[in-house]
């Protein structure tokens, strides 16, 4: 596997997201999951190339970061994308239903847990 990113252009995010940096839910976590919909499924053929992936990727649940990783999008491209998609009933999102950065019970778990496995 080729570790040289020489040949890949900053171009591609640029156009993928037509020049956004920031997805219309600014709030869209990426531990957020991703379920295609009816609509979704029923337009995907319609759709661009990354977001007819993101639809069929999301036939089973995935988060955005899983998108990002599994389709090679960086994060925040993958953010914009499927914020969009959201936005326009192509996909569900099932959001976290506590804030963990600020459940500090939770932290504390995270870190004996972590520290559990050393």
């Amino acid at each position: 596997m080729r570790n040289d990113d020489s040949d890949v252009s900053p171009l591609r995010p640029y156009l993928l997201t037509s020049g956004r940096t920031k997805p219309v839910d600014h709030t869209l976590e990426i531990e957020a999951q991703v379920l295609t919909s009816r609509l979704g499924a029923a337009s995907q053929p319609k759709l661009t190339f990354e977001r007819r992936e993101i639809v069929s990727l999301c036939r089973d649940t995935k988060s955005v970061a899983e998108i990002g990783a599994l389709l090679g999008l960086h994060i925040g491209v993958a953010r914009v994308l499927v914020a969009d998609l959201a936005a326009l009933g192509y996909v569900v999102l099932r959001r976290p239903a506590t804030k963990f950065a600020q459940d500090l019970g939770m932290i504390e778990r995270v870190i004996r847990g972590l520290e559990a496995i050393r």
